[in-house]
């Protein structure tokens, strides 16, 4: 066990608290050590021991940076290892992170605009919550806007803490610039879009939703979740003349991959 530590620069954290909101939808949160500094945005990776056999995943921040504690979002894949894992997990469990954080889809590289508009799909949500909480995100344009897609309405677990960033601390010096649109691709439910995200952009259906005209002077863009999503909606904005912010080189868009 100690070779693994080492080889694999982990650190053995405790499972403070799981919760299903579904058979297939889970959050949960660990210890954090004093060390582990991350940007909203980032990842850390997770994992476990099956006899000699490291497994780990990488799993998306969800909660704020300056937090005591690490909280993370998942979807339980039927047959997934990780998955099998955290459906058996419980609090005062261990699970192992990886002491470094990873990623570059963080809250300090969003180009300025007028409009910010965060696309998500399923746990595509998890690094969006995180950068919630950063007042670096809400000074980066004067309205921000999170469009979550899932397929049930049941899988629209965080509206409630959507609904309560208006008392934060720090968020709620910023409610009126925030706006959150869910969309539902399998159900018709009052005040949900119904199409898939790269849809509702070729159409102009979620500008119209919205109220907000998209326009490369004005508006930025924040991609995650699955990669057919990101990749799709990555070419219908290219195709509306929006292009990809670079290091050397300002764009409009942002995406995350490694989902």
């Amino acid at each position: 066990m100690n070779e693994h530590k080492k080889e694999y620069s982990f650190t053995e954290q405790k499972v403070r608290w799981v919760k299903k909101h579904t058979p297939k939808l889970l959050s949960f949160s660990i210890t954090r050590p004093k060390d582990f500094d991350f940007i909203a945005g980032q990842f850390a990776k997770l994992g476990f021991m099956q006899g000699d056999e490291y497994i780990s995943r990488a799993y998306s921040m969800i909660s704020a940076e300056n937090t005591d504690h690490l909280d993370f979002y998942a979807i339980l894949i039927e047959d997934g290892i990780m998955s099998g894992h955290f459906n058996q997990m419980q609090a005062g469990d261990s699970l192992l992170l990886e002491k470094k954080p990873i990623g570059f889809f963080t809250v300090s590289r969003i180009p300025q605009g007028k409009e910010l508009v965060l696309l998500a799909t399923g746990s595509g949500i998890a690094p969006f919550l995180s950068m919630l909480e950063n007042e670096t995100l809400w000074q980066k344009a004067d309205k921000v806007v999170l469009v979550h897609s899932v397929s049930y309405v049941d899988d629209l677990v965080f509206e409630q803490y959507l609904a309560d960033l208006k008392d934060h601390a720090i968020v709620g010096k910023y409610a009126n610039k925030f706006i959150y649109q869910p969309v539902i691709t399998r159900e018709k439910i009052a005040g949900a879009l119904n199409q898939r995200i790269p849809q509702l952009l070729e159409n102009s259906e979620l500008e119209n939703a919205l109220n907000i005209t998209f326009t490369k002077a004005d508006t930025r863009f924040l991609i995650c979740g699955n990669p057919n999503m990101v990749k799709e909606s990555y070419e219908k904005l290219k195709a509306k003349g929006f292009a990809l912010h670079r290091v050397h080189k300002d764009g409009e868009i942002m995406m995350e991959n490694a989902f």
